[in-house]
């Protein structure tokens, strides 16, 4: 470091790697696969559930590149407030999209909340597009993978009589 510069050792990559990873732990935390979940009735188009952790690893990866590329690239700092309300807005209804399915037991409600989920990453798409049109092209396989999550959703609410 040159002197004179007082730069952060945190860059916007390694605070977005951060936020990633706490927004996965989150997410898995809430993900219980017991019985409830084994015994529910799935399409035969479910992926595997190995394939989950990697495609989850690889969107999130891609979610924190977006943040960090429209961070920097900012001007002022309110326009970081809105990239991080939006980040932060997505991060809940992710999260909570999985304690409405896993811990309560609700796949209706989280049929009904995903649409928030994907309207979030659409914001996400938009509001960052003007800092980075490269955000867009990161955060597309982020909405095309909520949105065949919400299409198993819908299948999962269907075969399960009981929503």
């Amino acid at each position: 470091m040159s002197p004179g510069k007082d730069k952060s050792r945190w860059s916007p990559i390694h605070l977005a790697a951060i936020a990633a990873v706490v927004v996965a732990v989150m997410g898995f935390l809430a993900t219980d696969l017991d019985g409830w979940y084994q015994n529910l009735i799935k399409p035969p188009w479910q992926p595997p559930g190995w394939l989950f952790g990697p495609v989850w690893t690889l969107i999130y990866a891609l979610a924190a590149l977006a943040g960090a590329l429209a961070w920097q690239n900012t001007k002022a700092s309110s326009d970081r407030y809105w990239i991080l309300g939006l980040f932060a807005l997505n991060a809940f209804l992710n999260v909570f999209w999985s304690l409405l399915f896993f811990r309560l037991h609700r796949p209706d409600w989280a049929l009904a909340e995903v649409f928030l989920l994907w309207l979030s990453i659409v914001a996400l798409i938009i509001g960052l597009r003007a800092y980075s049109k490269t955000t867009t092209w990161l955060l597309l396989p982020y909405l095309g993978w909520v949105t065949f999550a919400a299409a198993l959703n819908l299948a999962v609410v269907q075969l399960n009589p009981e929503f």
